[in-house]
């Protein structure tokens, strides 16, 4: 399997897996069949067409390739569909979103560094691919986007694109090397929710009360 051909199934799955997850918050969030739809779509592909737009690739694949698009809308279907059979959607949806965080940062760092990016600006882009989807999902479904809270996220991200661009220094960017970087970022996303890892956060201070006056 080539490189290239091994980077379009890696992508899909991905697409797949942040669809899957994206149309499960639906599911949750008791939207109907087109809302269902266009968040599974949303998840699956804004990483994506971010990615294209920051490496001048034109039009982004998520309109140019039909395959992007129709397995968006299928997988989220097929969720919709068969949702009474999905337990414990939260866990579902934290699975998947793990899933597809270590697949859009492996691709999208590689798809960088195909375009010539840098090193840090490949890390920065695989990253923003990586987040993209789950930031898009949760503004629609009325969540605070999970990057933004204490949870480890962002910075699995950043760890699999660094990952990658060491791999890629030292010529190792074949379907296993790439599949290794993704289950990084899918296994430390998942450690660091079990274990309950999170980014240190400004301490607030109580105001001061004044004593009552007599």
């Amino acid at each position: 399997m080539t490189t290239s051909t091994a980077l379009l199934l890696a992508d899909l799955a991905g697409v797949a897996v942040f669809a899957a997850s994206g149309a499960s918050a639906g599911v949750a969030k008791r939207l109907d069949l087109f809302g269902v739809v266009f968040v599974g779509f949303v998840a699956a592909l804004g990483g994506g067409i971010f990615r294209d737009l920051v490496i001048d690739e034109a039009p982004p694949l998520a309109f140019a390739d039909w395959r992007y698009a129709t397995t968006a809308v299928l997988t989220a279907a097929v969720v919709f569909r068969l949702h009474p059979q999905l337990a414990r959607l939260r866990t579902t949806v934290l699975v998947l979103d793990a899933a597809g965080l270590g697949l859009f940062t492996v691709t999208g760092t590689l798809k960088a560094l195909d375009a010539q990016v840098p090193p840090v600006g490949a890390c920065l882009i695989g990253m923003l691919t990586g987040i993209g989807g789950g930031l898009g999902r949760d503004l629609l479904t009325g969540e605070i986007p999970v990057v933004l809270r204490r949870e480890i996220y962002a910075v699995a991200a950043l760890s699999g694109a660094v990952l990658v661009v060491a791999l890629d220094a030292l010529d190792r960017t074949g379907p296993v090397p790439l599949t290794v970087a993704a289950a990084f970022v899918f296994g430390l996303r998942l450690i660091a929710l079990r274990r309950r890892w999170s980014a240190p956060v400004a301490g607030v201070r109580s105001p001061p009360v004044d004593p009552p006056r007599r």
